[in-house]
């Protein structure tokens, strides 16, 4: 059972991550899926995807949830039935999910060179200090967008933009933290992140402030 990684950013606050190695027909032993999520995964038409969505199952148990335990607001956030805060993300050969007390956000992405054609897309501030011919360049970039993505599935909220109401404070990739801000309505939210690479990818999680 490829359990990857297990992190416990504080005591209230849990990440697993899966490697996705097994079979599609793997991974469907030891799991029931709710008739809707059944139908969901029979209809998908890249395997890859029905993987991904099999493997997060896979990691529910890991928390001792089922699939009947998760359920979807009218947002597309996902939420557990016993209050407790949920985030999930997937990415080609990974998926991984972060369960808390409070309100939490996580992704995962594969770090690829074509991220730069859009960084425009996703942020004005973060160019301030972040440079083309840095080596890692496209390292942080993939750090800013994860970051962007966990704080939106944290915050949930129709009309917010990557691009117009999130900032990442300035990093370094060995720092592995750094503040991040959502400025949306005339309100400001202050959110600390953790991230870390691992094979070609990038995982970060935005977590209460400090």
């Amino acid at each position: 059972m490829p359990l990857y990684k297990t992190l416990s950013p504080n005591s209230q606050t849990t990440v697993k991550i899966w490697k996705i190695t097994e079979s599609y027909n793997d991974l469907f032993q030891g799991i029931n899926l709710k008739p809707e999520n059944l139908q969901r995964v029979l209809n998908m038409k890249s395997e890859l995807h029905q993987r991904g969505f099999l493997s997060v199952r896979h990691l529910l148990a890991e928390f001792g949830y089922t699939d009947t335990d998760l359920f979807y607001d009218e947002n597309g956030k996902p939420h557990l039935k016993d209050g407790k805060h949920i985030s999930i993300t997937h990415s080609f050969t990974f998926s991984g999910i972060i369960v808390s007390d409070f309100k939490v956000g996580i992704d995962i992405e594969k770090q690829r060179k074509k991220i730069g054609v859009i960084a425009h897309k996703f942020m004005e501030y973060e160019f301030q200090y972040l440079k083309t011919d840095e080596p890692d360049y496209i390292n942080k970039l993939t750090v800013i967008w994860c970051i962007k993505e966990s704080l939106y599935k944290l915050f949930a909220t129709p009309g917010l933009s990557f691009l117009q109401h999130t900032l990442v404070i300035p990093f370094t990739i060995n720092e592995a933290s750094t503040i991040a801000w959502i400025d949306y309505q005339d309100r400001k939210h202050r959110y600390y992140t953790e991230f870390f690479e691992f094979e070609g990818f990038t995982c970060a999680y935005a977590l209460p402030s400090k």
